[in-house]
């Protein structure tokens, strides 16, 4: 029997055929992807013709197609739907596909065709995305390590190898700890908790095969607990699951494996002749270098401290009056907070969840889309990957865009956190290829599944990531959608953020999934009142993880992570009762693969514009102004990365934003 991995794809929009594809499938499918891959790259680097724009960068763009699509579909499953064949393919296929890549990028023959166009591409006659794309190419194959030699060159070679291995290691520690580990709940533990919650873990402990309600460590699980339970013993427990991950002293343990991970990058720094790994790092981000992030930070660092501690002065006498001596502990937090929130702002989480139903920010995020950029969305049925995946075709004026794929629901088999990533990408070489989009969630489960307003947040902000992949279009696949500066990727989901806290949409769609009526006004009043509620916490939190990526990564590499987490923090003066939003073990955006190392702090970057970029739609007086919102298409959603990033904002908004947003949007520019 065929491959239907390899077959052509027949059915709707060249969906990959799901049904068809088994894990024995792709393990042959790479091979004959790579082969196919080499033999191209062989062709282009050993040809005997004088290179051109076309028979250098244009074939190398369409070398990978059959290795692209295989893997488009691989690393979509292995993170959302995860078998123990996928797994050991993971770990088969990391030092494997390092191996391809550094051949391609320590190919001789081929960085000299790329540099000899690059030298004389004065004369080309390129047009200015094909400029771009050339300096993209030649940026790509130096900090590879196409212009090392010798030892140097084959030193590199086994780095990177061996990262790969790591950081796929490093995530299916993480993914082990988080599918295996769950605290039995009896009856009398559900005391306290609101429906939804025991609803959750009832769902939870259905799935564990448990025989009752359970806490996992789903974010969209244990947080409601911690903010509701009034069993302060079984919160601690929960709490100090939750944030062991990776360091439980089990074959899971990621402590060393962080250890080789930061002394490796460092080596590779070294060799590409830069002083750190921040410094090798931030050269193409929009920040450029570690002082201007640390400047960054800690320009939000100390008013969000100051906010932060004053916070938990309120807390720990709410803790006294509850006659605990104190002091306030971290599983202490989010319970009093939520108390807070309740008795200052009105503001019941239990009340304000049936508002806001999974299906009825679905619709009002297609809603604002639609308003927006004329986008319209039916739903396909048609066979995907599991059955809490569904799809939408993605059309404007009856004209084709995309598909996009929402797979919302906690799992055992599903990495932890919420993200977008893009099964095929938007390309015009070649001819006209349409993306097909995925947003991956972590929702718990329910019927209906009802979401907490930071559920909500995270809805709008991975559907910013899929417009910009939707809305690419672009002639080169190297800079489609969200192959922008890592600084620079974030804008387009926060800034989609701010759409969901417009009062008129929440009025059409945050209503009651039983009664259908309208969220009360004075509940939508005290929502948005409340907007910048417990923000010293969040920045604190989010502000010390990005620091300590940054340390890690800035000067020689820590021999124990662990020490230099509590050092950097010591030196912070982090407030007792918060700790990092991820600590070293588990923080999977710095070491399951290279994307946030020494990058973490680049939500905070996108937030200054993001702030900034929506109050162009606020100074017109109108969310949904058509020429703002085609503005923000032309220049920031539809362009990729084909022109760097300070020249797209700029040309959207006219000048680059200063801090001050960001702090004003956290209701922190009192405590600067």
């Amino acid at each position: 029997m065929s491959n239907p991995l390899l077959s052509p794809w027949k059915g709707p929009f060249e969906l990959p055929p799901f049904a068809a594809i088994t894990d024995a499938d792709f393990a042959p499918a790479f091979n004959q992807g790579l082969a196919e891959a080499r033999a191209a790259i062989a062709a282009i680097a050993d040809s005997a013709e004088a290179p051109t724009f076309a028979n250098v960068i244009d074939a190398l763009e369409l070398a990978e197609g059959t290795l692209d699509r295989v893997s488009g579909v691989f690393y979509n499953l292995a993170g959302a739907d995860s078998t123990e064949a996928r797994e050991a393919l993971m770990r088969d296929l990391a030092p494997k596909m390092s191996a391809f890549s550094s051949e391609v990028t320590n190919n001789k023959a081929l960085f000299a065709k790329v540099e000899a166009l690059w030298q004389g591409r004065e004369v080309l006659g390129l047009e200015p995305e094909q400029a771009r794309v050339l300096d993209l190419y030649r940026q790509m194959f130096i900090r590879s390590g196409a212009q090392l030699e010798g030892d140097a060159a084959e030193r590199l070679t086994a780095v990177k190898s061996r990262l790969a291995v790591l950081g796929t290691l490093f995530g299916q520690n993480v993914l082990a700890e988080e599918r295996d580990w769950f605290m039995a709940l009896d009856e009398a533990d559900l005391e306290g908790l609101p429906e939804f919650v025991v609803a959750s873990a009832r769902a939870a402990g259905a799935e564990k095969g448990a025989g009752g309600p359970v806490v996992t460590l789903s974010r969209s699980l244990i947080v409601p607990f911690l903010q509701f339970s009034p069993r302060r013993a079984l919160r601690q427990k929960a709490y100090e699951a939750w944030v062991a991950r990776g360091a439980n002293g089990n074959a899971q343990d990621n402590r060393a494996v962080a250890a080789e991970i930061l002394a490796l990058r460092d080596e590779r720094a070294k060799l590409l002749g830069y002083a750190s790994f921040a410094d090798f790092k931030l050269e193409p981000e929009m920040a450029k270098t570690p002082a201007a992030v640390r400047d960054l930070l800690m320009r939000v660092w100390q008013p969000a401290r100051a906010k932060a501690l004053a916070d938990a002065a309120v807390l720990e006498a709410m803790l006294q009056a509850d006659g605990i001596a104190g002091p306030l502990e971290p599983w202490d937090w989010r319970y009093y907070s939520e108390k807070r929130r309740k008795a200052e702002h009105d503001l019941d989480e239990a009340a304000l969840k049936p508002y806001l139903s999974l299906d009825a920010m679905i619709a009002a995020q297609f809603d604002v889309a639609h308003r927006l950029f004329r986008l319209d969305f039916t739903p396909l049925e048609v066979p995907l990957y599991h059955p809490d995946a569904r799809a939408w075709e993605v059309s404007r004026d009856g004209e084709h865009i995309a598909v996009f794929i929402g797979d919302y629901f906690a799992r055992g088999s599903k990495r932890s956190g919420a993200w977008c990533s893009a099964m095929r990408s938007q390309r015009k070489l070649g001819g006209q290829v349409t993306p097909i989009v995925v947003n991956v969630c972590n929702f718990a489960k329910g019927e209906p599944c009802l979401l907490s307003y930071d559920d909500a947040r995270t809805l709008f902000h991975e559907f910013g990531h899929a417009l910009h992949q939707m809305l690419s279009d672009v002639t080169y696949g190297f800079i489609s959608g969200t192959s922008v500066a890592r600084d620079f990727v974030e804008l387009p989901s926060q800034l989609y953020e701010h759409w969901m806290e417009v009062p008129e949409v929440l009025e059409t769609h945050a209503r009651h999934w039983q009664t259908g009526a309208a969220m009360p006004a004075e509940m939508l009043k005290r929502l948005l009142d409340a907007g910048t509620y417990d923000q010293g916490f969040a920045t604190v939190e989010f502000v010390a993880s990005a620091l300590v990526d940054l340390a890690f990564h800035e000067g020689a590499p820590p021999a124990d992570p662990m020490q230099k987490q509590a050092e950097v923090l010591e030196s912070l003066g982090m407030p007792r009762a918060i700790r990092m939003r991820h600590a070293t073990p588990h923080f999977a955006h710095v070491f399951s693969g290279d994307g946030y190392s020494s990058g973490y702090y680049s939500y905070m970057w996108s937030e200054v514009m993001d702030a900034d970029a929506f109050a162009a739609f606020e100074e017109v007086g109108n969310p949904f102004d058509p020429e703002t919102a085609a503005k923000l298409e032309r220049f920031i959603l539809s362009a990729g990365g084909s022109e760097p990033p300070e020249r797209l904002y700029t040309q959207f908004r006219g000048r680059m934003p200063g801090v001050e947003a960001l702090l004003k949007g956290r209701g922190l520019l009192d405590a600067a």
